[in-house]
This record gives structure tokens, C-alpha cells and sequence, in this order.
């Protein structure tokens, strides 16, 4: 699955070419169309009550296996981290020593969930994954918890998921989690800048997004000022694109509106969409991707679609149709049917105690955090940051190797339909798969033991 060397070359320079190009081409945000609320919250992209339903107990035996890692008529299934690194090819880097080692992830969320670390390490044993090295930071000083708001235990799940996934991808790189001390758009930027200014790590995750016309001119200014100078210091961006298809929340909350999520749409962040993975439930061999798509079961599906505030960079032209900002850039798992296997302690379930356990979690939630890890990866193999990597997705997607580093999405779409309170069902109209890029995968999900190396290849 490896490219030729000269090719690598070239891809590489084309690369380069396009990372000067697309700092020409940042010129901030248009006039907002749609007036902001005064002060708006961010929304975990799998919500404040996470998509997750159990996985119950493991199946006896030697190996890791739950019921839902079978197929069962009727019943969800889903994948542990085995199965995942075999689909996404991710175990050849793990094999050969690219695991992260000297490199660090930032995650940014929001509370303080008091058993983050006890969670992961129960992870961790089910599968024998040696614990990271975890710092956690609350810059404005940590929440005080409360396990009877339903916000606090929806980051609660959040945060499980972006540490034990990250972790999962790239298992020797530290972790810095960085939590805000609400979900406010002002105290996520503050806890984003706070990572930024003390290059706290060589990219960083962000699990989550709104509307982009919902937050308030001044912030937005301000948040992508901050992601110009991560971008600088060569630290990578990613962000989920949003779990409500094409769709966002109002800003009112009260229905949804066709809209492009943010940070996921500003440029200089890698906008993470979601797919619905077939792949071999006990050794994960690879079969096949649909667009994630459950609006009809859980009222969730991969998030994509066009801004209306950000211009199109140049790293874009000639790839998705319009003025502005497209997204999502790539993709990954985010089906709850298919979905990964994560532990949520009694606090990250929100049961009351007894409530703890294995749960099967779905989002583009879960992509972030992986795609993360894969830069972590990257940044191993380049013995630095690899800063912006969209130019490099981009020219590998219009290269004859993209079938060597993307899995091609071409089947479904990114409608989303939701009930209006009066009985009658709402469709807000998607996005359609097809042929290399599009507004509902992006370029598709990553073959990491290919692209890994052509991304830290490029930042040099």
C-alpha cells in the first residue's frame, strides 16, 4: 500500500505549493447573515446526552469480546480497538514503532468530570493497553461537579471518549486534556488559547460545534487569531463536523436550519464527518462505508455542508463548488450502530451509581479525537508538528494515490429530518456521496499505514 518514492516527491511538493497558497488565502469572515444570540453555549457534537447505549457485559474467554462484537439480528454491533486499527490500517504504524512516542495531543472539552483518569485506566486493562502519561488542566479553574446536570455529564461521556479514543490510535503519546470551565463559546476559547499560547501539545482536538452564525462576531474573530497562531507554531487543528447531517441547531434551539458548523469551518481547522463502517466484527478486515445516516433510529448523521462566513480557501478550488468554505475535509466512524466500544464510569453514564460500564458510543465525536492520534503519529515520523495538513489531504485526494490513502465514500447522504413538536417531520435536504471529494465524507476515512507517512513526509 506504499507510494513510490518519487511520487511522494511530487505529492510533497504539491503539498508545499498549496500550504503557501492557502496563507494568501485567509482573509477572515463575510458579514454574518443571521444575527447571534448575546451569549451562546457549544454543543458536544454527540450532544449533551452522548449517543451511547450499552454494550453489556464482555463474553467469557480470553479474548476481548462483548455481545455486540457478533452480528445478531435486530441488535446494534459494534467495534473495540482491535477492530479499528485493523480497518483503518492503523496496526502496521503501531507494528513498526509509530505509536505516538514524544508527541502529545491536546483535548479540549469542557467541566471537570472527576474520574477521567480511573475510567481510562479501566479501559485500558480490558484491552492491555499500557496507560498514557495524562495531564489534565482546567486554566480558569476547575468546575465544581455536579452529577445532576445533564450538560455536565453529557462532557462527562465526551471527555471519555476523546481520551480513551485518542489514546487508542496513538497509544504512547501524551495527552493533555485542557477543560474549559463551561461549554461557552468564551471559556472554550479561553481554554483553547490557553493550549495554543503554551503549545501545551502538537495538535489539538475539539469534539464539538454549533452553528457557526450563532457565535458572536468578536469571538469568532478572536478564536480563529488564536487558530492562526497554532497554525503557525505547527500545531494541527481537527474538529467534528456535527452530528445533525447537514443540519445545525437554531440558535434559539427551537428547530434546525441548513448550516456548517463551528470551529469545524473555519480553514485552518480539519473538519472530521462521519461514516457508518462494515467491517469484520472479530478482526476488523475492511469492507465497505456508507455516510453515517440514523436520522430515522437516533436522530443523528455526519455533519457536512458549506459555510456561509468563511471564504474558500485555496487548498479547495477546483475540488468543492461555491464561494466558501466546504466541509467536512475527511471522515471516520461515527455510526452507533457500528460503533466504538468506550467506558463510561457511574459519573460519564449518569445512572447513579451502579450505572458504569462498557457503552457503544457513535459521533463525529468519536473521529476527531482518531484523526488526532493519526497526526500524533505523523508528528512521530516528522520529529515535529505537522501544523496545517489540509493542503497535503487535498493534494493526495486529487492525486492518482488517493485510493492508497482514502477509503472512497460514494454511497448515501446527509439529510437530516427531525419532528417539529406538532407531529409533522421536518427533512432539512443534504448532501449526496460521490467520487472523491464531497460535502458528506470529505475525501473519505484515512488508510493510515499509507497516509500517515506522506503527511509527515510534507511537513518537512
Amino acid at each position: 500500500m506504499s507510494i513510490p518514492t518519487g511520487a511522494l516527491r511530487r505529492t510533497t511538493a504539491i503539498a508545499a505549493t498549496a500550504a503557501a497558497a492557502v496563507a494568501l488565502s485567509m482573509t477572515g469572515s463575510v458579514a454574518p447573515t443571521a444575527a447571534a444570540a448575546s451569549r451562546h453555549a457549544v454543543t458536544p457534537a454527540v450532544g449533551v446526552h452522548p449517543h451511547y447505549i450499552s454494550a453489556g457485559h464482555r463474553e467469557p474467554g480470553g479474548s476481548v469480546q462483548f455481545g455486540c462484537q457478533a452480528v445478531r439480528p435486530g441488535r446494534l454491533t459494534c467495534f473495540g480497538p482491535d477492530q479499528i486499527r485493523a480497518a483503518y490500517s492503523i496496526q502496521p504504524l503501531l507494528d513498526h514503532g509509530i505509536t505516538g512516542k514524544g508527541r502529545t495531543i491536546v483535548i479540549v472539552d469542557a467541566y471537570s468530570p472527576p474520574a477521567v483518569l480511573s475510567d481510562l485506566h479501566t479501559f485500558d486493562a480490558a484491552w492491555g493497553i499500557p496507560d498514557p502519561q495524562l495531564r489534565i488542566v482546567a486554566p480558569q479553574g476547575a468546575t465544581p461537579w455536579d452529577g445532576t446536570d445533564a450538560n455536565q455529564v453529557g462532557w462527562a461521556g465526551e471527555t471519555n471518549l476523546d481520551v480513551q479514543w485518542a489514546h487508542v490510535v496513538a497509544p504512547a503519546a501524551r495527552i493533555v486534556l485542557v477543560q474549559a470551565r463551561t461549554n461557552d463559546d468564551a471559556d472554550i476559547l479561553a481554554a483553547t488559547k490557553w493550549a495554543v499560547e503554551h503549545r501545551a501539545g502538537d495538535v489539538i482536538s475539539q469534539s464539538f460545534g454549533e452553528d457557526e452564525r450563532c457565535v458572536l462576531p468578536a469571538i469568532a474573530e478572536a478564536e480563529h487569531e488564536v487558530f492562526e497562531e497554532a497554525t503557525e507554531r505547527g500545531i494541527t487543528l481537527i474538529a467534528s463536523a456535527g452530528d445533525q447531517g447537514s443540519a445545525q441547531p437554531t440558535c434559539d434551539g427551537a428547530a434546525f436550519s441548513l448550516a456548517a458548523s463551528s470551529p469545524a469551518a473555519d480553514p485552518l481547522v480539519t473538519a472530521v464527518g462521519g461514516t457508518s463502517l462494515d467491517a469484520d466484527l472479530t478482526t476488523g478486515a475492511y469492507r465497505s462505508e456508507t455516510v453515517w445516516n440514523e436520522t430515522d433510529l437516533f436522530g443523528a448523521a455526519g455533519g457536512g455542508g458549506y459555510s456561509v462566513l468563511e471564504r474558500k480557501p485555496s487548498y479547495q478550488r477546483r475540488v468543492a463548488a461555491g464561494r466558501h468554505r466546504a466541509l467536512p475535509d475527511v471522515s471516520y466512524d461515527g455510526g452507533i450502530n457500528n460503533g466504538v466500544l468506550t467506558y463510561f464510569g457511574d459519573d460519564a453514564a449518569g445512572g447513579g451509581p451502579g450505572s458504569g460500564g462498557f457503552y457503544i458510543v457513535g459521533g463525529t465525536s468519536a473521529g476527531s479525537p482518531q484523526w488526532a492520534g493519526l497526526t500524533a503519529l505523523g508528528a512521530q515520523l516528522a520529529h515535529r508538528g505537522l501544523g496545517l495538513i489540509n493542503p497535503t489531504l487535498y493534494a493526495l485526494g486529487r492525486s492518482r494515490y488517493a485510493s492508497r490513502v482514502f477509503h472512497d465514500v460514494t454511497v448515501g447522504d446527509n439529510r437530516y429530518a427531525y419532528g417539529d413538536g406538532t407531529g409533522t417531520t421536518v427533512t432539512v435536504p443534504g448532501y449526496a456521496a460521490a467520487r472523491g471529494w464531497d460535502a458528506a465524507t470529505g475525501w473519505g476515512t484515512p488508510i493510515a499505514s499509507s497516509l500517515v507517512p506522506v503527511l509527515a513526509a510534507a511537513a518537512h
